[in-house]
């Protein structure tokens, strides 16, 4: 720029220098000079006037250009004041060690006082008395403590929209809610005396499993518990057995020496047995309907092909001959089987593609465990996949598979462990957790969610991925526990900093009781953190905190449109 004025200021003073040298050159036909005066003037005065009238005249024209050519200056733009927003700092003076971490942590909050003070927060759908017996309201939208079990730590939970069924600490059943009883809402102990450990609920009967490995079929409706058949029971009297105060039935499968049931899972009509042995046994769990999906697992077996005996008889599935099963789980009408190599064994109803198979309309049940297929859940030929948990809720299933690259890298070491979760089945309600509302998913679909999670671990100095450790699969809503690492104690020597935390929790698929604990009836197609319970944390947004629990002293039950949270007995 600078050069372009100087070229254009140089070519108007040479302008203006011509014309002046032109105007100082006398006339040529001027007569009247003489000679002398014509020698004279070619002498150093000549030159003098036009040398300073040129300098002159340069000297205004560059003040001229330069005033003329100058470019206005821009106007400043006057500045924003910056408003700096100064948080006031959580910790006070007056407040002790304890308070100041409950106001730095919320996560810390809910860990002391979840520790502190035992029990069970329930919310959902309450028509029947089963989240509040002491409330008329129809629906309860935010987690609530149940007041009778409040201090108390319990086996287990399981819960319906009509009634509730719980475990005592020492293994008694305990019953609650309209379908218990039309009268008395209030939790009240039946089956005592049992040392109950596991319980499930199928359409009309919860089925016990006592820490001996007995199976009981116990009546919902307290009527029924009472006008039924009660069996004969040893009494403290020997020689003098007594009858049971309550109606109920045992449930007996074929087991060897030794053997003994560990662990059970119920749908609406079917039960599946578990024993120390990895064998497994399939029985009628309902009084009314008996199972004609496939969901026992014995090939052809229906009402009119049942062998003679009790409606209830124990079968077991032969076909597993050389496999050990190491974890069960039930939906409404299918079931599932994981084995020691981490290989899923499916059967039953297939109408919404919850076993992960092909869906055909021609068969929509499949009545024998099935091998599900890991093929194509990841690509290309170099990964190792193990199926390392499953659960199933309602129409849908669920799996956690460990995967590896199991080629080497560049470095000689193997790719880095991963933890996927993944869906199949019914997910119009948004059960699937993958963000599509999608009414028949046939083949495994990865919950991105929960899948890939790492954190860095101190103690090992290396990261690590984060699996789950619950899942808790209801009849539409799902919720699911991570696996994350948790500090559950801070020394009294330690700063105001030194908070605890729990494990992480994440929610979806359907909320038309408002089960999910959103607040909001709108249905969740994939997960979300939930806010902590009103009585632990008065906040507005998961931003500043969400819902967590500690792990080995509490445990999520998600039923039919109502959701718990219980602490446990270890």
């Amino acid at each position: 720029m600078f050069a372009t004025h100087t070229k254009r200021q140089a070519s108007a003073v040479a302008r203006l220098s011509g014309r002046l040298i032109r105007a100082q050159r006398p006339p040529r036909n001027s007569r009247h000079l003489s000679q002398k005066a014509s020698r004279q003037s070619q002498g150093p005065e000549r030159w003098l006037g036009p040398a300073v009238a040129l300098v002159g005249t340069f000297a205004a024209a560059t003040i001229a250009y330069v005033y003329t050519s100058e470019e206005p200056t821009a106007k400043e733009i006057p500045r924003q004041p910056v408003k700096v927003t100064v948080e006031e700092s959580r910790v006070k003076d007056s407040f002790s060690q304890e308070q100041n971490r409950n106001a730095l942590s919320t996560q810390h909050a809910q860990v002391r006082s979840m520790s502190e003070n035992p029990g069970v927060y329930v919310w959902g759908a309450n028509s029947h008395r089963v989240v509040d017996p002491d409330s008329s309201e129809t629906i309860v939208k935010s987690p609530r403590r149940l007041r009778y079990f409040e201090g108390r730590l319990l086996r287990d939970l399981k819960l319906t929209q009509t009634s509730g069924a719980a475990i005592s600490e020492n293994g008694d059943l305990i019953q609650w809610g309209k379908g218990f009883s039309e009268t008395d809402y209030q939790p009240t102990p039946t089956l005592k005396g049992k040392k109950l450990i596991s319980i499930n609920m199928s359409r009309d009967r919860i089925i016990a499993l006592s820490s001996s490995g007995n199976i009981y079929s116990i009546p919902i409706s307290k009527s029924d518990q009472e006008t039924g058949p009660k069996p004969q029971e040893t009494s403290w009297i020997p020689y003098f057995p007594s009858s049971s105060r309550i109606s109920y039935r045992q449930l007996t499968p074929q087991l060897g020496l030794g053997e003994k049931v560990t662990s059970i899972a119920a749908g609406l009509e079917h039960v599946l047995m578990l024993t120390s042995s990895g064998r497994v046994f399939s029985a009628a769990a309902a009084t009314e309907d008996y199972p004609s999906k496939g969901q026992l697992g014995v090939a052809g077996l229906r009402w009119a092909t049942r062998p003679k005996g009790p409606v209830d008889l124990c079968h077991e599935l032969s076909s597993l001959k050389g496999s050990k099963i190491t974890q069960i789980a039930s939906g409404d009408f299918h079931s599932m089987l994981l084995d020691k190599n981490g290989s899923v064994l499916v059967f039953g109803d297939n109408s919404f593609g919850q076993l992960g198979l092909r869906y055909d309309p021609s068969t929509p049940t499949v009545d024998t465990p099935t091998l599900l297929s890991m093929k194509g859940l990841y690509p290309g030929k170099g990964w190792a996949t193990r199926v390392t948990n499953i659960a199933a809720g309602g129409f849908t299933s669920f799996m956690t598979v460990d995967a590896q690259w199991a080629e080497t890298g560049p470095d000689g070491k193997p790719g880095a462990p991963s933890i996927d979760f993944w869906s199949f089945g019914r997910g119009i309600h948004g059960a699937l957790g993958t963000g599509r509302w999608t009414h028949i998913q046939d083949r495994p679909s990865k919950v991105k969610a929960l899948s890939g999670l790492s954190e860095y671990d101190e103690k090992a100095q290396k990261v690590l991925p984060i699996g789950v450790s619950q899942i808790a699969a209801g009849a539409t809503h799902v919720a699911a526990v991570l696996d994350n690492a948790s500090h559950l104690s801070a020394s009294k020597k330690s700063s105001v900093a030194d908070t605890t935390w729990g494990q992480d929790t994440l929610w979806w698929g359907g909320n038309e009781s408002l089960q999910l604990g959103t607040g909001k009836r709108s249905n969740a197609p994939t997960p979300i953190h939930i806010l902590p319970p009103p009585d632990i944390v008065a906040t507005a947004s998961t931003d500043d905190s969400r819902f967590q629990i500690i792990p080995q002293k509490q445990r999520i039950e998600c039923g039919r449109q109502v959701t718990a949270i219980y602490s446990v007995k270890k």
